[in-house]
């Protein structure tokens, strides 16, 4: 940590020393070592936040600590670096939502093909899965309930769509409904 700052704030002056040729004697064409390239720094990549140097008294404490890294809101599909993630459905339940809220959210505990189970929402009124089935889930947790981080995609394996939905049809797996024909 000391070093890279010690290293920033003496950068201008390598690098200004770095500019001006060696004095060298010439030397004959047969003894000529072989050109080197003058060795550069590292420089920074370009950011748009400048970055603030620590003072002195920073670095000897050594209080300045680097950011923590966040943590993924779906962990499991992160790690596979996956949209989606085929699963098996173990359990069907209810779970009860945060304070302000009530009733009954519907999930289901699903183990997935990377073989973690996990707790996922099943969007929407209505559903057909039951043990045993087959079902897509993807990332996206569901706010008022605690723990549950995933959601199951409607319409796609065994998981059905929403039946009678006219509006967001496509987040609920619903078809376009037929038009009525008059005869």
């Amino acid at each position: 940590m000391a070093g890279s700052i010690l290293r920033t704030l003496f950068a201008p002056a390598i690098r200004q020393s770095l500019r001006q040729p060696l004095a060298r004697p010439a030397l004959p064409a047969t003894l000529r070592p072989m050109p080197q390239t003058a060795f550069l720094p590292v420089l920074r990549p370009f950011s748009a936040t400048p970055t603030q140097n620590a003072t002195l008294m920073q670095v000897l404490r050594g209080c300045r600590k680097g950011k923590k890294a966040r943590h993924a809101v779906s962990p499991a599909l992160a790690e596979k670096h996956s949209p989606f993630q085929k699963g098996v459905c173990l359990k069907v339940g209810v779970v009860r939502p945060k304070k302000p809220n009530s009733g009954e959210r519907k999930t289901a505990r699903v183990r997935l093909s990377s073989g973690k189970v996990v707790t996922a929402y099943i969007p929407g009124e209505g559903h057909n899965i039951q043990q045993h089935s087959v079902v897509l889930v993807r990332g996206g947790r569901s706010q008022d309930c605690p723990g549950v981080r995933y959601h199951l995609v409607r319409g796609a394996l065994d998981l059905g769509g929403v039946n009678g939905r006219t509006t967001s049809r496509s987040k609920y797996g619903a078809k376009k409904p037929k038009k009525a024909t008059v005869t």
